[in-house]
């Protein structure tokens, strides 16, 4: 702990031999001392942890732990899920589901001073005579966990999952020190939700990746923190470091609370630490201030932020505004810009995807942004290059898009020397050599080679991909161990694979054999419209294949489909269903497919329709919305029957504008497609949720 010595050291030490107390038989006297040395053991960990105000001495700690676990391992009649010995961790059992009670709401982003005027408008419209004032709080970079506690002690730790229905991993949870197993205090409600951020702070996550040796780094900050709490063994989550902020009650019963700030203070008082950078504000332009001042100042914290949440304090008129969706019109996150570095642009390389795509990326001068080496970036293709103006040679901006995906934003034409090189794609496949494909009004240029084998690995490595079969145990390096071995020439033959083939694979043990065979037998049950997304079908993504798997509801009828009946599905336009049809008459398409149905893997998909006032209306949205995210957009829209569309054609029924909208506007203006603004759509919502 520290090097501090308490006021009293014999009231932090004994054994049971030295609490004899009279009248009381030897279990209740062992009891006795297990809830003393809980209680001192907690009161350490919060003035160590929350506090940073040490009370006892490291070994003075170790003593009263050592007790209490010989107590506990003599007598594990007296141990207790909250115990302060749980806090090293163990295995963790099957990881459940749990649903929130009251859901946790995503935020919509203001990324302007305009942008908070305007949501502040929205809010004064809606309670034109309140008087607002607000609650200024850091957007720690972290992870999203609600914390259940019933009568004061720690039960359900969860994370926020899509805001309904979350991830339970209360054991983890328990290692992380500054959350308390009880809650602290006089005022404790008879239940309540305490919602807040764990993180991992930027001293622990640079320590982190220099510990690892022979295993991928984590990217940043964030995700460190993500895959540490999601550890099969708590104890690797106790030994990585983490950190928490409450900020917010989820619910609570058996106490009033009236606004965010008290809420704050009750949230302390239990225990939990609460970031001391939050400030109330009275009006709009203290708001503004606060945000600018942390704009400037966050990199001097020591974990990373990437904007100011702002609250309205009042809890009654956060209740009367409401949410948009599933965004509150009370609060909203005012996003900072990512932060961008200047490198130069060594040369520009191509990947070949999995459709045949021809995907240029940047070769950079590696520098470091924000804590990561960054030494490549993705262009997306030839005209995108050309858009830019982007030159071998160049020095160039490079920003980390979300503060994680590295993106080519510019060049720097000032430090232009004149020995830069317009780049040019190359004329033929650098993998197969066969020559390359530019299709009229297509960005994408493409390798047509289907046995190219960029391609061929590209396509395997995607089938295995979570969003696709979820084979989880099966990576990169392993596929392409398997394609060199000549086990795997296309994706039926990962249901042929046998234990002695794969246990024939360097560093492949039986253990992770096994595994890998379980998740292969597993991907057979998958739903079709993830069997469509791994078929690497040029246009088919996963929204795609899910309205195709849903129209069809099996491969049977989707086979026997003509060009037209795909294309007339609601949302598919004549670019995807030409593209879908074409390749399903491919011989050899339908040979794999029969070869899959052989096997058991399965060709149907559960109907999941949802009839609505949106009912057999298409809808597509491009650009930037201002007041709800695009997922929560489109969530509210399906929730009324409507679908969301995969790409404008002229069956689209509305295109609905943000701001910096893109090519879709121009596309839907020839097609003639309807087009509305975002102020129409929500109007839309209300209007069916008001008639609901």
């Amino acid at each position: 702990m520290s090097d501090a010595v308490p006021e009293n050291n014999q009231s932090q030490s004994g054994t049971p031999e030295t609490l004899v107390q009279a009248g009381k038989s030897e279990e209740e006297q062992l009891a006795a001392r297990v809830a003393t040395l809980r209680h001192q053991i907690e009161e350490a960990n919060y003035h160590y942890y929350v506090q940073d105000n040490p009370t006892l001495s490291d070994a003075e700690y170790d003593q009263l732990m050592i007790e209490l676990q010989h107590i506990e391992q003599e007598h594990p009649e007296l141990q207790t899920p909250d115990s302060p010995t749980q806090r090293v961790g163990a295995p963790v059992q099957d990881v459940t589901q749990h649903r929130h009670p009251v859901p946790m709401l995503s935020l919509a982003n203001a990324r302007s001073e305009k942008e908070l005027q305007d949501w502040h408008r929205r809010a004064q419209n809606i309670l034109p005579n309140a008087q607002f004032s607000y609650v200024c709080e850091l957007k720690i970079d972290g992870l999203a966990i609600a914390l259940t506690y019933e009568q004061g002690r720690l039960t359900i730790g969860a994370t926020r999952g899509d805001g309904m229905v979350g991830e339970n991993w209360t054991p983890n949870i328990r290692t992380i020190r500054q959350i308390p197993q009880r809650l602290r205090g006089e005022h404790i409600p008879a239940k309540v939700e305490v919602r807040g951020e764990i993180y991992m702070s930027i001293a622990s996550f640079e320590k982190l990746n220099a510990e690892i040796s022979d295993g991928k780094l984590f990217a940043n900050p964030r995700n460190a923190a993500a895959g540490s709490l999601r550890q099969k063994d708590s104890r690797i989550t106790a030994s990585r470091h983490l950190d928490f902020f409450g900020y917010q009650l989820g619910y609570i019963e058996g106490m009033n609370v009236s606004s965010q700030w008290e809420a704050l203070q009750l949230i302390r008082e239990w225990g939990f630490p609460v970031n001391p950078n939050i400030k109330q504000a009275n009006s709009l332009d203290e708001v503004i201030e606060y945000c600018n001042k942390w704009e400037q100042e966050r990199f001097n914290l020591p974990y990373e932020i990437d904007g100011v949440v702002i609250k309205i304090n009042n809890l009654a008129q956060q209740e009367e505004l409401g949410t948009v969706a599933r965004d509150p019109r009370w609060a909203i996150a005012f996003k900072y810009p990512p932060t961008q570095v200047a490198t130069k642009l060594l040369d520009i390389r191509v990947n070949i995807g999995r459709t045949g795509s021809v995907n240029p990326w940047a070769m950079l001068e590696p520098m470091n942004i924000r804590g990561v080496t960054v030494s490549r970036a993705a262009l997306h293709n030839e005209e995108d290059i050309q858009r830019k103006d982007l030159r071998i040679g160049d020095w160039v901006l490079v920003q980390r898009a979300g503060e994680v995906i590295p993106q080519v934003v510019k060049p720097i034409e000032e430090r232009r020397t004149g020995q830069e090189e317009v780049y040019r794609l190359p004329e033929n496949c650098p993998r197969c050599g066969t020559p390359i494909v530019r299709v009229t009004d297509q960005a994408m240029a493409y390798c047509p080679n289907p046995q190219c084998p960029a391609r061929n690995f590209e396509s395997i490595t995607h089938f295995v991909s979570k969003g696709a079969m979820d084979m989880d145990t099966i990576g990169e390096k392993t596929c392409e161990q398997l394609i060199e071995a000549g086990y795997i020439q296309n994706v039926a033959d990962f249901y042929t694979l046998t234990r002695d083939q794969l246990l024939a694979l360097e560093g492949i043990k039986a253990k992770s054999a096994d595994n890998m065979l379980t998740a292969i037998e597993a991907s057979k049950q998958r739903a079709l419209s993830r069997l469509l997304f791994g078929l690497n079908i040029r246009y088919m993504g996963e929204k795609t294949a899910q309205i195709i798997a849903g129209a069809f509801g099996n491969m049977d009828r989707l086979l026997a489909a003509s060009e037209t009946e795909i294309v007339k599905i609601p949302g598919i336009g004549p670019k995807i269903g030409h593209s879908v049809y074409c390749w399903l008459q491919e011989p050899a398409n339908r040979a794999l497919i029969e070869r899959l149905r052989g096997v058991g893997v399965n060709m149907t998909e559960e109907q999941h329709s949802i009839s609505g006032p949106l009912s057999g209306q298409s809808f597509l949205l491009t650009g930037r919305l201002s007041q709800m995210t695009r997922t929560a957009a489109e969530d509210a829209i399906k929730g009324l029957g409507g679908t969301i569309a995969s790409g404008v054609s002229k069956s689209l029924n509305h295109l609905i504008v943000g701001e910096d909208a893109g090519s879709k506007l121009t596309k839907a203006q020839k097609a003639g497609v309807p087009i509305h603004d975002e102020e129409w759509l929500i109007d839309l919502l209300k209007e069916h949720v008001t008639a609901e």
